[in-house]
Formats: C-alpha cells, structure tokens, sequence
C-alpha cells in the first residue's frame, strides 16, 4: 500500500467535508462526482482523489 502525496489527502478530505452525501463506497460513481465537483485536469489525479475518497467511506462503514 503506498503512501498518497499530501494533496491527494488533502483534496479529498476537502471534499468529503463538504459533499458528505455525494460519495460512497463505489469507485466508479466517485469518480464522477470527483469530476464534477473539481477542476482537475489529470485523470491520474482525479482517479487517485476517488481512490482516496473511497477508501475513507469504506472505513467509516466499517467501524460503524
């Protein structure tokens, strides 16, 4: 499991405090929202925001 750089992490959690509601745990459908709700260029950038993105919804399903 690699490390993501510091803004990867902090885009994300931007995000995920402000649009609560439009992410879940599925990759796919985060993506888009990622596209949506950025202006990222870069599909790198933007599938590793959703990676990110999902992965911190998958664990807060899991501890609840």
């Amino acid at each position: 499991m690699a490390i993501k750089p510091k803004y990867i992490k902090q885009i994300g959690n931007a995000l995920l405090e402000r649009y609560p509601d439009s992410f879940n745990t599925d990759f796919e459908t985060n993506k888009e929202s990622v596209t949506a709700l950025t202006t990222v260029e870069s599909k790198g950038v933007r599938n590793r925001i959703a990676g990110y993105v999902t992965r911190k919804k998958a664990q807060s399903v899991q501890a609840a």
